[in-house]
């Protein structure tokens, strides 16, 4: 009913910059709240950024101040450019939507992944 589909991982020295992106696809009426996930190896998912239909934005504090998170509601993409990237940003990323429905159901939705390396 909604597909999420992610791109802009790969790998990046310490230092770089990357822009995940992340489209959404399928009956959807309206999307709320958009945010971007991470895991690293042995951790638990931890949230990194976020977004509202508004604007208004959170980050964690690792990230703060070197990754960016926006959206195009046109396109029903979010995107987040992460810059300053250190060894310790590497992890699969994850993009979370929460979506409504043409039927007005309400549906969230995880992408499948991508994979951020930062060598040091």
């Amino acid at each position: 009913q909604v597909q999420l589909v992610e791109s802009g991982g790969g790998l990046a020295q310490t230092g770089g910059s990357l822009r995940l992106s992340c489209t959404a696809s399928g009956v959807i009426f309206r999307i709320n709240a958009m945010s971007w996930y991470r895991q690293a190896p042995g951790k638990q998912r931890e949230l990194v950024a976020g977004i509202s239909i508004g604007g208004n934005t959170n980050y964690a504090d690792s990230v703060k101040g070197r990754f960016t998170i926006s959206r195009d509601n046109a396109k029903r993409t979010v995107y987040l450019q992460m810059n300053s990237l250190e060894p310790e940003d590497t992890a699969v990323y994850y993009c979370n939507v929460f979506s409504v429905l043409l039927d007005q159901r309400r549906l969230e939705v995880w992408g499948q992944g991508t994979l951020v390396t930062v060598s040091s």
